[in-house]
Formats: structure tokens, sequence, C-alpha cells
């Protein structure tokens, strides 16, 4: 589905909400509420969401018929998301369906009442959202974006595509839990690769584009784009800067290899996003997050893009080619 018709979906289903619920008055109308880290007009929001709608509907639940979606989006904005937190929690939903890090935590402080599933959250427990993944107690479960371990995957993958590359800029949120999980692993991890590692923030344009700007003066370098919702909101300036500096680059997310990006390994989210609906099903059906444990990906996916590979004239080894679940000519 195109954005644009995703986008209309959306504005047409919601004109048709007080209609569907006048119609189906011997029906009672639950709600369900969505905080998108990302902005409406991102393909990435249309790609999710339209998997998550598909899945309630196959659970049973179709909007504008017994379920009424409040989608609100935060286009990567701290200050955005915090309002529209505050915002869907005055609502009361029955449940609300959070989209990454940079949203759980102003859900959390908005309310201790309303059931909260969330996707895409790369260490839920550090950040104490919940108090364990087997036993994640309060109003928040979910489902986790990966383990740190797979971090060292990206420097091994960046080694196997470019040998010579001794020197990695990792591209990282500092303001997360999972940022810094995520630098402490791949730190863990460097030594026995034989690279060094350069953090560059991810705050804002400039702050990437002086980062990377500065790293690439000297030769031998690499990059590993680590997960943040700031990284997918500015993944055309990365794809675009690591292009520029021929940088051999590995992304978290799926999400940067159809724009140039060359290699991506990481958890299915399209797929996270369905087990998600599954959650809230469960919870519009009376179960309390407090006893859903909070799952742990199921489907990873790594993905080469051979028309970057060529421009920065590297020949991708057939063994990783034969690996690959998708490869984009």
């Amino acid at each position: 589905m195109k954005r644009r018709d995703f986008i209309t979906l959306l504005g047409g289903a919601a004109a048709a909400w007080p209609l569907a619920a006048r119609a189906q008055q011997g029906e009672r109308m639950r709600r369900i509420g969505v905080l998108m880290s990302l902005a409406a007009d991102d393909s990435e929001s249309s790609r999710r969401l339209t998997a998550f709608v598909q899945a309630l509907r196959q659970l049973g639940w179709t909007d504008g018929r017994n379920v009424q979606i409040e989608y609100r989006w935060g286009a990567g904005d701290p200050e955005r998301i915090r309002k529209y937190a505050v915002e869907l929690a005055a609502l009361a939903p029955d449940v609300i369906l959070s989209v990454a890090t940079a949203t759980v935590g102003p859900l959390r402080q908005a309310t201790r009442a309303v059931p909260i599933v969330f996707v895409n959250v790369a260490d839920p427990v550090g950040a104490g959202f919940v108090d364990s993944l087997a036993r994640p107690g309060g109003n928040i479960t979910g489902f986790a974006l990966f383990e740190y371990g797979v971090s060292g995957k990206w420097l091994e993958l960046l080694k196997e595509i470019a040998p010579r590359v001794t020197r990695v800029a990792v591209i990282r949120d500092a303001a997360l839990a999972g940022g810094m999980g995520q630098w402490g692993a791949l730190q863990s991890a460097a030594p026995s690769f034989g690279v060094e590692l350069a953090p560059v923030g991810v705050h804002d344009a400039g702050e990437i584009e002086r980062g990377l700007t500065a790293f690439a003066r000297s030769p031998s370098g690499g990059l590993i784009v680590t997960g943040s919702t700031l990284a997918i909101v500015h993944r055309d300036l990365i794809v675009t800067l690591a292009a520029r500096h021929k940088l051999p680059a590995v992304y978290w997310s799926r999400s940067f290899v159809p724009h140039g990006g060359l290699v991506c390994y990481g958890p299915d989210e399209v797929d996270s996003f369905r087990r998600a609906a599954a959650y809230v099903d469960r919870i519009l059906r009376g179960e309390k997050p407090a006893d859903l444990p909070v799952q742990a990906p199921t489907k990873y996916e790594l993905v080469i893009n051979l028309k970057t590979a060529r421009a920065l004239g590297i020949d991708v080894p057939p063994t990783l080619l034969a690996r690959a679940d998708e490869v984009i000519e």
C-alpha cells in the first residue's frame, strides 16, 4: 500500500467512526490508542501499521465497526511525543500501542492505569519500563527489539563485506538505555575484530554530518548505525553521507537498505507489529499486561543492496549473498 493511500485510508476511517458507532449500537465500541515515533507520511509508518491493522482484523477487530483507533504521530520530536502521550492517556483507551523507546517513557509518565503494548524497544528492563521480561508487572508489556549481543553480528558483517576496515563510526542515541547498551556491546566485541570505534551522536542532522565528516578524514573507515527512532528519522541523510564518504555501512533496520544503505541485519519489525496485535487482542478480551511476558523477535533479516556495493567498489562474498534474505539489485 502506498503511503498516500494509507494516510487517506486513516482519514476516511476517522471520518467514519461516529457513523459506524451509531450503526453498531448493539456492539460495544472499543478504543485503541497508537503513539508512533515517526511521522504519518514516513513509508515505515504505513508499512508497519498496515500489518498491525490487518492482524487486528484477522483477530476480529475492525476499525470503525467494533474498535476505534486513535493515531498520534511523534515524528521524532520529544516535545510532540510527550504532548501526544498525555493526550492519548486522557482519552482512557482500552489499550495503547507504543512504538519505540522514545514513546514508552512519556506514556508511562502519563498513565499507570491504561494497558500499554510496546514494540521496538531495545532494553525494556534497563529502561525501567518492566520489572522483568518474564513478569513485566504494572501496565506495560510488549516486544523487545533485539538482544545487545546482535551488535557483535554487525561488526562481523562489516568485516566480512569490507575486510580492510579498521575504524568504525557508530551512530547511536546516547540518551536511550538501548543506545548505551548497544555501544557497550560493540566496545566489548571490537578488539576481536581488530577495529577502533568512534561514537557519533544522532540528536540532529548537524551533529550527524559533523561527526561523520570528521571521522571520514582518515582512511579505512566503516559505519554501524545502531537502533533508535532518530536514526530512522535521519536515515536519508545517514545513507547519503555514507555514500559521499565511501563508508561501507551496516544498519540495524531494513528501512535503510531500499534508500541506498549497504547491508542490514536486524529483526523483522513488521512481524513485531503483527505479534503486537495479538497482545492487544488478548488485553481487549480481558488479560492484563502484567501477565503477558515481554517477547523477543522471532525473525531476523539480512538484506544487501548490490547497487550500493558496486558504487563503493565492494565485491560481496558469495557466501554472504547466499545467506541473505533479500538482495536488492
